[in-house]
């Protein structure tokens, strides 16, 4: 590209990073890029560097030697995360929400491209360290945050479904037990989605008694994957201990309290906000 008056390398540069999350770069790659001396990018990623961490936006590590550069972690600062699904919680604790089985209707809040950019810049700030390969989910709700989480981590989304595609070749199905219906289901994931052994990081929308998710955990054990972390959206915190099939998630909300001859609904910030795992 045309060499850049400074002002406009800087953005250039950052624009650059914050599109490539995760990724290394090399200082010879941006020196090349910008037609300038080592020196002076190394002064602009110092500049990056102050402000991304001042402002929350995230990390700008360097790794020194011939084979380094610098990588940039996307962050959510906790206490700006808190604030956020404060208001989140606010909102899914709408009467009008309330569906039969004590559910919340949630679909227009994962339709929502901004939210789900904070969401996903949430999950990558609670995950960044557990070297995850793949972001996985089932249909349906789950994706959009599987994606939102995915653009911050740079990493693939491979969705489970609920029944086998003929287009998408052989696949490896298995049968398991809702935790909130308690009735047998069957989820299918296609062979050349996964490869064996990746460190995957498990996202969904809800989670009762974790059935559904303890599913994707089994499916898993076929293709002799690891579970490096599971995410939820909003967990229910009408279930007892000894009823929940899953204990390690991090939570961004939960639903503590559900009447519904009142249709009152309590929803407060989940454990990521208050656990200390």
């Amino acid at each position: 590209m045309k060499k850049l008056k400074r002002s406009a390398r800087l953005v250039e540069m950052t624009h650059y990073l914050l599109t490539r999350p995760h990724a290394l770069i090399s200082l010879t790659a941006f020196a090349e890029r910008y037609q300038s001396a080592k020196s002076s990018i190394s002064e602009d990623l110092a500049i990056i560097k102050e402000v991304f961490e001042d402002e929350g936006i995230g990390d700008l590590n360097t790794l020194a030697g011939a084979a380094g550069g610098v990588r940039f972690i996307p962050k959510y600062r906790k206490d700006r995360a808190l604030e956020k699904m404060a208001g989140v919680c606010r909102e899914l604790e709408q009467p009008e929400r309330l569906l039969p089985g004590g559910y919340l209707y949630m679909t227009d809040l994962l339709g929502e491209p901004r939210l789900m950019q904070e969401v996903g810049r949430m999950f990558a700030s609670a995950f960044f360290d557990r070297n995850i390969d793949i972001i996985m989910t089932v249909e349906t709700k789950g994706i959009p945050l599987a994606y939102a989480a995915a653009q911050f981590l740079n990493l693939p989304v491979v969705v489970v479904r609920r029944d086998h595609k003929v287009t998408e070749g052989s696949a490896v199905s298995i049968n398991y037990v809702s935790g909130s219906t308690k009735r047998i289901q069957t989820m299918s994931l296609t062979r050349r989605a996964l490869k064996e052994e990746s460190r995957v990081l498990i996202i969904d929308d809800f989670m009762k008694a974790g059935g559904t998710i303890q599913g994707m955990v089994d499916l898993l054990h076929e293709f002799r994957a690891v579970v490096a972390g599971v995410g939820v959206f909003v967990e229910s915190g009408e279930v007892d201990n000894e009823e929940r099939l899953l204990h390690d998630y991090i939570s961004l909300a939960r639903l503590t309290e559900v009447d519904l001859r009142t249709r009152h609904i309590t929803v407060q910030p989940g454990n990521y906000f208050y656990d200390s795992k």
